[in-house]
């Protein structure tokens, strides 16, 4: 076989679906990874410091602004993706420890392969469930823990409930931050859910978001930031409202209202996020 070139598109099977990785055609060494068509990741090799996405800004925007500028975390990634996130923290938070758990071996192999990220001793990829891993975590080991898991387009089941969340809560740091990747549309039954059951563990949070996906108008991203400490709301509103695409923090009384008389959810009565509005979703090819 002939060299792949940085222009070629690749696809192959994996554990979870069909993966591709499709080059950026405006930035040069840039490519998004698509799950059976999802777009997932977006990676740029040159820089791992641009953000594609709006709600992996969102993310980074909270992983920049719970800890002083450049101190090394110790951070857990639940779903690893084309490891965007962990390549941002590599660049921006140089000596921290991070753990990567992706459910899919193939897809970790491909990414490995066409993707590679920097070689570095305190990031350690390891193909496990994403609860299986914080299972066999310790009491307080992490500093901030960062939940990106689909499957199908959809969050599971089994990661969406109080008996998950409270062990994201014993394997916090007292004072650490959990950041969630909610996807949902109207009417918003799903995020709601997330808030009112992590905010029996981690009482203090907020959201963050297009408005027009807050007020249950079209189906998007909402990242929410929980811990047992008041978030950086200001922050992160005016980080949110300087974004190319703005957005803005529901926190406080607010949240309140938005969770409010919204069950708990539990295993017993789990079930998968909100799947994707058909034809949602397009990217550059």
């Amino acid at each position: 076989m002939g060299r792949r070139r940085d222009t070629d598109r690749v696809a192959a099977d994996v554990d979870t679906g069909r993966a591709e990785l499709v080059p950026d055609r405006d930035r040069p060494g840039s490519w998004t990874l698509l799950l059976d068509g999802a777009p997932q990741s977006h990676v740029d090799l040159a820089d791992p410091t641009h953000l594609e996405f709006e709600y992996v800004r969102r993310l980074a925007a909270a992983i920049d602004l719970v800890a002083p500028a450049g101190a090394p975390l110790r951070v857990l990634h639940l779903g690893g993706g084309a490891l965007t996130l962990p390549r941002y923290v590599q660049a921006t938070r140089p000596g921290s420890t991070q753990r990567v758990s992706e459910v899919d071996g193939a897809l970790v192999e491909l990414v490995r392969r066409v993707l590679p990220w920097p070689s570095d001793p305190r990031l350690r990829v390891r193909v496990a469930d994403a609860r299986a891993t914080l299972a066999s975590s310790r009491d307080g080991g992490y500093d901030v823990i960062v939940a990106d898991v689909f499957a199908g387009a959809r969050t599971p089941a089994h990661l969406t409930s109080v008996e998950y969340a409270a062990e994201v809560a014993r394997v916090l740091a007292p004072d650490g931050s959990y950041l969630a990747n909610v996807a949902d549309g109207p009417p918003l039954r799903h995020a709601r859910g997330q808030v009112a059951t992590v905010r029996t563990v981690l009482p203090r949070a907020c959201l963050v978001g297009d408005a027009a996906v807050l007020r249950g108008r079209r189906y998007g991203n909402l990242v929410l930031v929980a811990s047992r400490v008041e978030p950086p709301v200001p922050e992160l509103a005016r980080r949110a409202a300087g974004d190319w695409f703005p957005g803005r923090v529901v926190a406080g009384e607010e949240l309140d209202r938005f969770a409010g008389g919204v069950p708990v959810v539990r295993d017993v009565d789990a079930v998968d996020s909100t799947p994707p509005p058909p034809g949602i979703f397009s990217v550059k090819r």
